[in-house]
C-alpha cells in the first residue's frame, strides 16, 4: 500500500496539502515568514497520533460495548532547542466522559491501540518514548 501526499507552496511559507482528498494548509508563524493561516508541519505529528489512536480507541471500545458519552486525545510533546528541533517525548493523555466506565476496557483498548493497532504510534516509538495516561471527566 502506497500513500501519496501533494503539497503545493501558495506564498510566503503557506502551502496547501492535499491528503486523502482533503486540503490541509500548513503555514509559519510571521517570525518565521508565514502568516499563520494554518498550523506548523511538525504540530500536525501530535494531530496524527492523537487521531490514530483515538479512532483505535473508540472503535476497540464499541466492539466492546462500551460508549463514553465524551472522549478527548490530548498529546503534548517535549521538543529540542536546537537544530534540528525535533520532539524527544511524546505523552498521551486519554480523557474519558461517561457514567459508570469499566476502567479495565479503557485500559485494554488504549493498550491495543498503543501496543498492536496504531501504525502512528509504532513510527514515534522508533524515534522516542510515549507514555500515556487515563483520566475519567464528570
Amino acid at each position: 500500500m502506497q500513500l501519496t501526499v501533494d503539497t503545493e507552496w501558495i506564498s510566503e511559507m503557506k502551502f496547501d496539502s492535499l491528503v486523502n482528498g482533503h486540503h490541509v494548509i500548513i503555514d509559519a508563524l510571521p517570525e518565521g515568514g508565514g502568516t499563520d493561516e494554518g498550523p506548523r508541519p511538525k504540530a500536525l505529528m501530535l494531530t496524527a497520533l492523537a487521531g490514530c489512536t483515538g479512532m483505535d480507541v473508540i472503535s476497540i471500545l464499541k466492539k466492546m460495548r462500551v460508549e463514553p458519552t465524551g472522549f478527548n486525545v490530548e498529546v503534548t510533546a517535549d521538543s529540542t532547542e536546537e537544530h534540528p528541533r525535533h520532539y524527544t517525548h511524546m505523552h498521551i493523555k486519554y480523557k474519558f466522559k461517561g457514567i459508570e466506565l469499566p476502567m479495565e476496557k479503557l485500559e485494554k483498548a488504549v493498550a491495543l491501540s498503543q501496543e498492536r493497532y496504531c501504525g502512528v504510534s509504532f513510527m514515534f516509538r522508533k524515534a522516542m518514548e510515549i507514555t500515556h495516561e487515563i483520566v475519567l471527566e464528570d
